[in-house]
């Protein structure tokens, strides 16, 4: 049987997939937010879960290697437009989209701990707002900002400005039942993606009409990534469940 994998429809994403059909893997297209849900239903074996999530499904869900999404510095498309400064949001109506996970949780932190600011509620997207998250491919395409909203946060720079350390949006899981020949072909498979898949979005030589980017803005914004975690992305794992603990408390 196929291994069934969450496909997050994201350009920072393309690297993983690039190998992962011609090895017959099967392709569910998932937002972020329901890559967990599939998960904890059964309806994938492996997928990149957002990072609040991977402690939820750690008795079913185990980490394939070191693989992960995280932002060097600025993550580029985890974006808040605002209508005034972030640390000026007391009370303010915020709405997020639904696809977001680990960054709707990275915000809270931000505005409750950096900012010490309690907004008044968090909503769902409409048109009227004080300030409004997007993520992805939907932030990419915004990235310029918002007619009427003149300030524009990236929470990964955020996020870095305040602790120095880069920013883990997920990890990648698999089943634990899944068979370890399955579970080796998936880690070969997400290798050759962080070397061909990469370089092939380095040679891009169109424009991505959808994402309103050029060639050039796609190998930037892809330099802005890391694709495994080391010291610093496990530092930077460590010190957010430490704030979401602070939130909690």
């Amino acid at each position: 049987m196929a291994l069934r994998i969450g496909r997050v429809p994201y350009l920072h994403a393309e690297p993983f997939y690039f190998d992962m059909a011609r090895r017959g893997m099967a392709f569910y297209e998932l937002v972020p937010s329901a890559v967990a849900v599939a998960a904890a239903n059964g309806a994938i074996d492996a997928g990149p879960v957002p990072l609040v999530d991977c402690l939820r499904l750690a008795d079913r869900f185990e980490p394939v290697a070191g693989f992960c999404v995280a932002s060097v510095q600025c993550a580029g498309s985890s974006l808040l437009y605002s209508t005034r400064p972030i640390a000026a949001l007391a009370g303010a109506y915020i709405d997020v989209t639904d696809e977001a996970a680990t960054t709707l949780r990275l915000l809270h932190v931000l505005l409750h701990v950096k900012y010490e600011v309690q907004p008044a509620a968090y909503g769902p997207l409409q048109a009227a707002r004080d300030a409004f998250l997007l993520i992805g491919n939907q932030a990419l395409r915004q990235r310029r900002g918002a007619p009427g909203f003149p300030y524009t946060y990236d929470l990964g720079a955020e996020w870095h400005a305040w602790t120095g350390l880069p920013f883990v949006f997920a990890r990648w899981m698999v089943r634990k039942d899944v068979a370890a020949k399955d579970k080796a072909l998936l880690e070969e498979t997400l290798y050759v993606g962080l070397e061909d898949g990469v370089e092939a979005l380095y040679q891009v030589a169109e424009p991505r009409e959808d994402l309103l980017m050029l060639p050039r803005d796609i190998v930037t914004y892809i330099q802005g990534f890391r694709y495994y975690i080391g010291q610093s992305e496990q530092q930077a794992i460590d010190q957010f469940q430490r704030y979401l603990q602070q939130l909690e408390g």
